[in-house]
């Protein structure tokens, strides 16, 4: 295992773009969902641990925010995988930035609040409810998980799999959390169609935020 750890720090394993693009897949499935699983978790402790939320707005457990910052942070400091303190500051710079501007323009232009820290425990640090330290350091500490386990993984994973089934596991994976996110953020509004919320309240997900 530590030579195999070696071996992903030390050599620049060159993959076609199709299989780039498999493993930027599954990266996006896997950090999606890490971000729902962080948010259901939290807001249950945020809650006075008497409620457990479901986050999001789509059918499956995953979130978007999470899946962006994490292919940005894989492009922007794939080649300084030696240095992890220079992966976790980039990453709480880039992490905050992207939440600063996503928390903005979902309020102001689309009149969607999805968090606001300033209702949130351990808020410490808080910019507008958009950004706040407790948030910045955890996707720092996820940005190290990132580096060294998920992409290790699905590097291993697209070079010692057959090609074949590498990329039609991921793209099909990715392509069934992405047209989850598809019909709850665009088609529901362009031809009036049920939200998943709205569905998930109706069986009884009274805790359901969007």
């Amino acid at each position: 295992m530590k030579e195999k750890f070696k071996n992903y720090l030390n050599n620049d394993y060159k993959f076609d773009k199709l299989t780039l693009l498999g493993i930027i897949c599954l990266i996006i499935v896997i950090s999606g969902i890490f971000g729902w699983l962080y948010e259901f978790i939290f807001y249950f402790f945020n809650s006075g641990m008497k409620h457990f939320y479901w986050r999001g707005g789509n059918f499956l457990p995953w979130i978007n925010i999470y899946a962006i910052g994490a292919v940005i942070i894989f492009l922007l400091a794939y080649k300084k995988r030696k240095h992890p303190i220079y992966i976790f500051l980039i990453s709480i710079i880039a992490s905050g930035i992207l939440e600063y501007i996503g928390g903005y323009y979902m309020e102001h232009f689309n009149d969607v609040r999805c968090w606001n820290y300033d209702e949130e425990i351990l808020n410490f640090g808080n910019i507008n409810g958009y950004v706040c330290l407790r948030s910045v350091l955890i996707f720092g500490i996820s940005s190290l998980l990132l580096m060294y386990l998920i992409v290790p993984l699905c590097f291993y994973l697209a070079r010692h799999m057959n090609k074949k089934t590498f990329l039609i596991i991921s793209y099909t994976l990715c392509f069934i959390f992405l047209a989850d996110e598809l019909y709850n953020l665009i088609f529901t509004n362009v031809f009036s169609l049920p939200r998943a919320s709205s569905i998930y309240k109706k069986i009884g997900f009274k805790y359901l935020y969007f």
